[in-house]
């Protein structure tokens, strides 16, 4: 039995009275149970209303994940208002930005944080964390029943790769439909425990959490996704995850006894960044009972928009699938079109169109326009195409393709090859300026730890698979990859100083 619903905190308010005493959520060491759980929200509900938060306002968050990041996005949300969960890595500036243009009513801040947000002129009102729980206990139990399914609900902010980070917009309806087409696409059993580990400001943490609220399976928030907190959340009956494979990573490389231990998990999801096919037939290896399933899709769609399935991963009549983004989810269509001319092609960039699409960018109506169409596509940004399966390969972002001598390289296909070198722990491709052939394939590497490379025997190993105007011309060796808070490889770090006049 799932949750039926229309707004997100009716998917608490559903098991608050289907099974009010059995436990919804734990958060360092502090469990609730769905009825308890159900009346704190609706007291951050009343707080946001005394401080004149309604229909149409917004909040914004600012902490690492946190229970109460959860409770404020459900409260705010039944009173028709949308939170904005920022991402408090960010530098002072960037964070100035993002506060100013959600147009926050209250700002929710770690006392550790609040450095960072006092020399912001004009902040909304602040509510200090260490206070929170006093703020909550003496405010009134509210909701709004006005409140619409196409309400914004999330205002998740774009990583900014390419100038200012963008607030997309998600609705009830957005963040449900994912949740539904997500449950069906992985179904839980009733003793299924979430370990909800990823930053929270991320689709992989917000709209994962809600997936498991849908289905009425409680959940364990963890602070940060540390090999410790991993692995003791897993001991204490987590059953299924979503990680990127930057922390997979991490585990396998900490040795036999964390491997073991991780081995407990009975389903990993994994998505926001590709996984290496070394490390990911490395982990089916090791944990060879364990479900792999492997989601693609952006925050433009409030999640995962594509699934490659348990079964897909151990299907040994097509191994190459494992290379592959499963397939289309629940009600979405997809088209894979010539970004140039806007016709189907097969090769080209994927384009969707899901109940899950986001209402737009945050005050940026040409933004949203050059993202949606008059019909309701959504443009990627990636290049792609399918197999006679209908299975999704992503080739490339549309951006990111190295256009050399006339030829087209798609990275991801340079970055596979190289990555299978057995001392490769990581690797992405870049163009880079050349007078000769306009843009050449540059490699930038990591070695596995204790391990040593030499570029001319990459270039070299590279040669023997690929063809010549494929092979990288130049390689970097670097101890660590520039990343982001999920794990993704900054190319914009990587490409700067070869492009430092161009917004990349």
């Amino acid at each position: 039995m799932t949750a039926q619903a229309r707004l997100l905190p009716e998917l608490v308010e559903h098991w608050a009275q289907a099974k009010p005493d059995a436990e919804a959520v734990s958060y360092e060491g502090q469990s609730y149970t769905w009825s308890q759980w159900w009346d704190r929200i609706r007291r951050v509900a009343g707080a946001l209303r005394a401080a004149g938060v309604g229909r149409g306002d917004r909040v914004a968050y600012l902490d690492k994940n946190n229970l109460s990041c959860l409770e404020v996005v459900l409260g705010a949300g039944s009173l028709g208002a949308a939170t904005a969960i920022l991402n408090w890595r960010l530098a002072p500036d960037e964070l100035d930005y993002v506060v100013r243009d959600s147009g926050a009513r209250v700002l929710f801040v770690a006392d550790d944080l609040l450095p960072s947000v006092e020399a912001i002129a004009d902040r909304p009102a602040t509510v200090l964390l260490s206070g929170y729980e006093d703020l909550i206990t003496t405010a009134p139990a509210e909701i709004d029943s006005e409140v619409r399914s196409e309400d914004p609900v999330l205002v998740m902010y774009s990583s900014g790769t390419t100038g200012r980070p963008k607030g997309i917009l998600l609705s009830h309806a957005n963040v449900i439909s994912h949740a539904r087409n997500t449950g069906e696409a992985m179904p839980v059993e009733g003793d299924s425990r979430s370990l909800v580990a990823m930053p929270l400001f991320h689709v992989g943490g917000s709209c994962y959490a809600m997936s498991g609220f849908r289905e009425g399976i409680p959940s364990t928030v963890l602070r940060e996704p540390t090999g410790p907190g991993l692995l003791g959340a897993i001991a204490q009956g987590c059953t299924q995850a979503f990680l990127v494979p930057a922390v997979v990573a991490g585990i396998m490389a900490a040795g036999q006894p964390a491997i073991t231990a991780f081995g407990r998990l009975q389903r990993l999801v994994y998505g926001a960044s590709p996984m290496p096919l070394p490390l990911l037939r490395a982990a089916m290896a090791a944990w060879p009972d364990m479900e792999f399933v492997q989601v693609y899709g952006m925050t433009e769609m409030a999640g995962a928009i594509t699934v490659l399935s348990p079964s897909d991963h151990r299907d040994a009549d097509h191994p190459e699938r494992l290379t592959s983004a499963g397939r289309p989810i629940g009600e979405a269509e997809m088209r894979v079109v010539d970004p140039a001319t806007s016709e189907d092609a097969p090769t080209g960039e994927l384009w969707f169109r899901t109940p899950q699409t986001m209402l737009g960018y945050l005050g940026q109506p040409a933004a949203t326009a050059d993202t949606l169409t008059a019909d309701g596509w959504l443009r990627t940004g990636d290049i792609g195409r399918l197999d006679e399966g209908g299975y999704v390969y992503i080739v490339d972002r549309v951006k990111d393709m190295i256009i050399t001598g006339g030829e087209n390289v798609y990275s991801p296909e340079v970055e596979r090859v190289l990555a299978e070198h057995p001392d490769v722990a990581d690797v992405a491709v870049i163009g880079v300026p050349d007078d000769r052939w306009g843009e050449s394939v540059k490699a930038v590497v990591q070695p596995v730890d204790g391990h040593s490379l030499d570029p001319d025997d990459l270039v070299a190993y590279a040669r023997q698979r690929l063809a010549g105007y494929k092979v990288p011309r130049s390689i970097d060796v670097v101890a660590e990859m520039p990343r982001n808070a999920t794990g993704k490889i900054l190319k914009k770090v990587l490409r700067h100083p070869y492009w430092p006049d161009r917004a990349i």
